[in-house]
């Protein structure tokens, strides 16, 4: 067992060859991505448009399950590319003659969009941005002032425009609609609660971690992208709105039902599950629900019974909505993380193109571009996208390279580039199509592959080519990792601590509720799900930090253990009857303040004062959580 926890990365590997595996769906979507891609380099071959392995990089990145949200992001960035356009013109010419001035505008506006990217829901938009404005300045160096400010901008918005213009229509003709994903979801869910309600209680919670993690923010979207797009009737989209917040319910409920309920009753509302998933895969809603199967005073399992009666009201069981969550957080400007991981940013790609600018090798611009799309908020996280991003232009470069050596000098025409193309582009496809912890390695294959055999308008047998790619991206990789690890360090664990603290603090404000309100607050439920998975993800990547910033094995151990404890009280908190929620509530709120080092030194004193509790009861879950939570 210590050497289990002394070698995390046996572990690591072992899950990142789970992580390549397939599922349902992910072969559709990888073969999609590489055909997409495949009439993005064509076209651009035939109608001349410029870097084709940058347009065939904007699909492979914004490529989604969802049909209709890809449709918007593709209306999106045509609508922000043209923005740019016609902002960068006057700003150019401001510029030209004052490379310190560039420099500055470079700096400023770098910092501001990495910034509002972090600290909004602007994400990593932000990031775009801010690497577009930059990059277009950057090329004045190498082309005259009015070829720059006319046709490279025109050929940057074609650039830009093509590969988007080119996924709406094939995803008006191919994608997946909101709604089928919607039905997915549920039918998935109803599954995950059938197969939980029949293991053994020990069992139950390992089964539903994965789809209670999910949260409900991802079927939101969808209800909204298939209401704007009406891809479906509207009374079916209704349903399905409340379908999906009443599965989440129900997973919640049959995690906190008693290990006492009776084999058969479990079994029976298994079956019904079951029942009410093959009826909504079938494109209908599932029939009424049997009469209660235990104890009528028990809240879960009224709970259950009440979820399977409501998906067959033509609402879905709910007309709540999830409520839009505001364009800034809250700390936006309370927090410096979020300048300091702007500046450190910006810094990165400043020292990046001053690099290659000063040594005039300009073809290892790749830096600069890996500056941006590398950097995260802590140091493991950083690190874990910088391997991803080595491992996989390695991967794609030498793809790349093969094809050039053996393929591209056979290529007689379109047909054929489109061909090589379609299978260089698939193994960086499959990999991308799967969860965060590696589909960012999958998009560097690809753009790695394209990089290397696509350079001007014909396929490329330029291997310097290649090779420039390859310095860049390992040049930005040490000067994004010098800074990361150097300046303003943020360490993992911080991460998990602060997300944890806010775990707590939002268990705290449940508890506080009437048990009716507690059982309906369903998105402050699935907050608290997401924000644990995510910091469970955080701790997956202390072994990327340097070992100075690592903190002891057994405080690593405390955290995976608090992170365990706080999934384990959110179901039986919810649906507990009430009593005395009051004193949990506050002791919640002092074990949030011990997480975030804001306590007092009365916090932990208090709680151990505190007279002996139940075992296995929920005063004695939150007396662990808070002897967890003590440093």
């Amino acid at each position: 067992m210590a050497h289990a926890a002394d070698s995390p990365w046996r572990g690591i590997a072992r899950q990142a060859w789970l992580d390549l595996l397939p599922f349902p769906g992910r072969f559709a979507m990888a073969w999609r991505v590489s055909l997409l891609c495949a009439l993005v380099a064509a076209v651009a071959m035939v109608y001349k448009v410029p870097e084709a392995a940058i347009g065939c990089y904007l699909v492979i990145f914004l490529a989604r399950p969802n049909g209709a949200e890809c449709v918007g992001q593709a209306i999106g960035l045509i609508i922000l590319a043209s923005v740019v356009v016609l902002a960068m013109a006057p700003l150019i010419q401001a510029t030209a003659d004052d490379p310190l001035l560039r420099i500055c505008v470079i700096a400023l506006t770098s910092f501001t969009f990495v910034f509002l990217g972090a600290a909004s829901q602007l994400g990593e938009i932000g990031s775009i941005i801010a690497l577009v404005i930059a990059f277009i300045l950057t090329l004045v160096d190498s082309l005259p002032l009015g070829e720059i400010a006319t046709r490279g901008l025109l050929y940057a918005w074609q650039m830009a425009v093509m590969p988007m213009a080119l996924m709406i229509v094939f995803n008006l003709v191919l994608g997946t609609s909101p709604h089928r994903l919607l039905r997915q979801t549920v039918v998935e869910r109803l599954e995950a609660a059938a197969t939980a309600l029949v293991l053994p209680p020990a069992e139950t919670a390992r089964r539903l971690e994965a789809p209670l993690a999910e949260g409900i923010d991802a079927a939101g979207q969808q209800v909204m992208l298939a209401r704007l797009f009406h891809t479906a009737p509207t009374a079916t989209v209704t349903w399905l709105s409340g379908a999906a917040r009443t599965s989440y319910q129900l997973l919640l409920a049959v995690a906190a039902l008693p290990a006492g309920l009776a084999q058969e009753a479990r079994a029976a509302l298994s079956e019904h599950c079951r029942a009410a998933a093959a009826a909504i895969r079938a494109g209908g809603r599932p029939p009424a629900p049997a009469a209660p199967a235990g104890p009528v005073g028990n809240e879960a399992l009224r709970t259950v019974q009440a979820s399977l009666d409501g998906l067959t009201r033509p609402n879905g069981g709910t007309d709540a909505v999830a409520p839009k969550p505001p364009f800034l957080a809250a700390d936006a400007f309370s927090n410096p993380d979020y300048q300091r991981y702007a500046l450190k940013t910006t810094a990165a790609a400043v020292i990046c193109y001053l690099t290659y600018s000063l040594i005039a090798w300009q073809g290892i611009h790749t830096a600069m571009i890996t500056c941006y799309v590398a950097a995260l908020g802590t140091t493991g996280e950083t690190v874990h996208k910088l391997a991803l991003r080595i491992s996989g232009c390695l991967v794609g470069a030498a793809i790349g390279l093969f094809s050039i050596l053996f393929v591209i000098p056979h290529l007689g025409s379109v047909g054929g580039l489109m061909v090589l193309v379609f299978f260089g582009v698939l193994p960086g496809a499959w990999v991308s199509a799967g969860n965060e912890r590696i589909s960012y390695a999958g998009v560097q294959v690809g753009l790695a592959f394209l990089l290397t055999i696509l350079n001007g308008f014909a396929p490329s047998l330029d291997m310097a080519s290649a090779r420039d790619r390859v310095v860049g991206i390992l040049l930005g990789n040490l000067v994004v990792y010098l800074i990361f690890t150097g300046i303003w360090p943020k360490s993992a664990v911080a991460d998990v601590r602060d997300r944890m603290a806010r775990v707590l603090a939002a268990l705290s404000r449940l508890a506080a509720l009437e048990p009716a309100a507690r059982a309906a607050a369903l998105d402050d439920a699935a907050r608290v799900e997401t924000e644990v998975e995510k910091a469970h993800e955080q701790l997956r990547l202390l072994p990327f930090e340097p070992a100075s910033q690592r903190p002891a094995p057994a405080g690593i151990a405390r955290l995976h253990a608090l992170i365990t404890e706080t999934r384990a009280l959110l179901p039986p908190l919810m649906f507990c009857p009430g009593q005395e929620q009051g004193e949990i509530a506050q002791r919640l709120s002092r074990a949030s303040a011990q997480v975030s080092g804001t306590a007092g030194g009365a916090g932990a004193d208090g709680a151990a004062d505190a007279g002996p509790d139940a075992p296995g009861s929920l005063a004695a879950r939150v007396r662990h959580i808070e002897q967890l939570a003590a440093r």
